[in-house]
């Protein structure tokens, strides 16, 4: 009788390890193309002026879109304006988008680029000169554990409290923020939107950050003392 013991086997990590990666870098890749095939397709059919697909993309981003502009402008007349005017830029400049880039950043940059016309107009300061004062592209860092100040908000209060407090925000910070963790474009993104320097960006992202966790904590200040009452 044999009574050798079973063989055990045994993993290589590194194996293990390389296929996890390998495995993450396919689906990564996958993803990507998907998005570059839709967004040929979206290229496609503005360059044919196709309305089936102007109305696909009004329903897809007509509530991002109008979010977007209502933190820009900080007025919800003014916002739905300019909401109107950026999907006839998109009607008559379709044919501009060539599909390289995510359609909602493009999107956004011309929503963007309509509110700073509309300040100029009304002889205010763009969103540029703005944030001229005292900003500037050198790296601002802050210590982060857990989950961003805007984050651990968003899971605790109602989108109208958020909307408060980021109204009360520097626009350069809040636009950046609103870009970031609602509309989730990379930073590399946010600086193709905002035509702003990547560190500027995340400059910007970062003093976003810091300046908008005072104000939540005057905020929850007066739910805080009301659990703790007797």
């Amino acid at each position: 009788m044999n009574h050798s013991l079973p063989k055990r086997v045994f993993f290589d990590r590194r194996h293990v390890s390389s296929s996890v990666q390998s495995g993450s870098i396919s689906v990564a890749a996958a993803l990507a193309a998907q998005v570059q095939s839709e967004s040929a397709a979206i290229a496609y059919g503005l360059k044919k002026q196709d309305p089936a697909v102007l109305d696909h993309l009004i329903e897809l981003y007509q509530h991002r879109l109008l979010r977007y502009l209502l933190f820009l402008t900080g007025r919800r007349e003014v916002a739905e304006d300019l909401f109107q005017e950026t999907w006839m830029r998109v009607l008559l400049r379709g044919g501009q988008y060539n599909g390289k880039a995510r359609f909602d950043t493009w999107l956004f940059t011309i929503a963007r680029n309509l509110v700073i016309d509309l300040s100029r107009k009304r002889t205010m300061a763009s969103l540029e000169e703005m944030s001229g004062s005292g900003e500037d592209d050198r790296p601002f860092e802050i210590a982060v554990s857990g989950p961003s100040p805007l984050e651990q908000f968003q899971s605790r209060e109602n989108c109208a409290e958020i909307g408060e407090v980021l109204l009360k925000l520097d626009p350069t910070y809040r636009e950046v923020l609103v870009l970031r963790f609602y509309e989730e474009l990379s930073l590399e993104e946010i600086a193709g939107v905002t035509r702003a320097p990547l560190s500027t960006v995340k400059s910007r992202l970062y003093r976003g950050l810091a300046a908008l966790k005072p104000e939540m904590e005057q905020l929850r200040a007066p739910r805080t003392l009301l659990e703790v009452a007797p």
